[in-house]
């Protein structure tokens, strides 16, 4: 597997950056941030994390070794009852506001650019590859315009047996690729073994991957004995269409008034406000057709339908939908516990 492309010497040159996005539908540009900004919102996170359960006492915080017996993942309720504390801190926000991180976009889009309210964390327990990210498109979950970006920031140095994310460097030039059910976040995988095109490097903190909406990615396995965390970040230009689901807070079903609820005042509060918005609907038809998909593999006993059940469970508005998720889900376990 070949490494990232640096793009660090591009940094002030949005010409550039352009060209190399529109080639590769990435760019990972090293020391963006400065690694005490990371720093502070990684403790915060450790903190929450240790009151949960899912760091070892009796070891130092900041080495984040991770407790299995508190193993759990998005969208189960004991995880996101932790993640809504995470996703109330202020710098949990504060970070894609950064001004290393706008002014990049503002240079490469040529644009006053949109920072998405919808920011999400990851928090991945070590020695649950089952759970690994499946290679996937964040276009199907974030919709509005496609060029949408992600910018993928560590919180942590990621060495390569912490695992991190790899990137399929050209795929963003073929649209939306087939996939089906799968385990981990999203609840999908592109079928696309997309080989020769997979790009990795090792991570410090401070680092930032960015990609296009369209770019094919995915996890890699924890392999060592840390919780990785991570944030998502996304950006468009402002004058393009947003989906509604990218004004809503991640950690559903929490409204903004309770992820702000103790917070000093701030910009940071309502910011995307000012903006006149163009607001596209939602096409539903990419989970449908996952849900779908899901519900029949596991009715033949097939595993990887189980985070596309949760996610029915947790979210899905059809109460009928949601009892045949729960049934199979339940069968599901009843298997794997066999």
């Amino acid at each position: 597997m070949q490494p990232f492309l640096d793009s660090t010497d591009a940094v002030n040159d949005g010409v550039e950056l352009s060209r190399r996005m529109e080639r590769d539908g990435y760019l990972f540009i090293s020391e963006l941030l400065p690694p005490a900004v990371v720093e502070t919102l990684r403790m915060q996170i450790l903190e929450i994390a240790r009151d949960a359960g899912w760091v070892q006492r009796g070891t130092p915080l900041a080495d984040a070794v991770a407790d299995l017996s508190g193993f759990c993942v998005e969208p189960e309720p004991v995880y996101m009852q932790k993640y809504h504390d995470m996703y109330r801190l202020p710098e949990f926000h504060a970070i894609q506001h950064h001004p290393n991180l706008v002014g990049l976009f503002e240079r490469m889009l040529e644009e006053p650019v949109l920072p998405h309210p919808r920011i999400i964390g990851r928090t991945i327990f070590p020695q649950r590859e089952a759970f690994t990210t499946p290679p996937h498109q964040d276009f199907i979950p974030i919709q509005g315009t496609e060029d949408t970006y992600t910018a993928w920031v560590p919180l942590s140095d990621l060495p390569r047996e912490m695992g991190g994310l790899q990137i399929a460097a050209g795929s963003h030039r073929r649209g939306v690729y087939d996939f089906q059910p799968a385990m981990g976040a999203g609840g999908l995988e592109v079928l696309d073994p997309l080989e020769g095109t997979w790009r990795y490097s090792p991570f410090k903190q401070g680092d930032v991957l960015i990609f296009h909406s369209l770019a094919v990615h995915k996890g890699m396995p924890n392999g060592c004995d840390r919780l990785r965390m991570s944030i998502d970040a996304r950006y468009q230009r402002a004058s393009e269409p947003i989906a509604p689901g990218s004004l809503q807070p991640h950690c559903q079903p929490s409204t903004w008034e309770e992820v702000y609820a103790g917070w000093p005042e701030t910009e940071l509060k309502y910011y995307w406000r000012k903006w006149e918005m163009e607001i596209q609907e939602y096409d539903n038809s990419y989970h449908e057709r996952r849900d779908e998909m899901a519900l029949e593999m596991a009715k033949e006993g097939d595993t990887r339908a189980i985070s596309t059940l949760q996610r029915i469970i947790a979210r899905d508005e059809n109460p009928t939908k949601r009892e045949e998720a729960e049934a199979l889900l339940a069968s599901l376990q009843e298997l794997a516990d066999a």
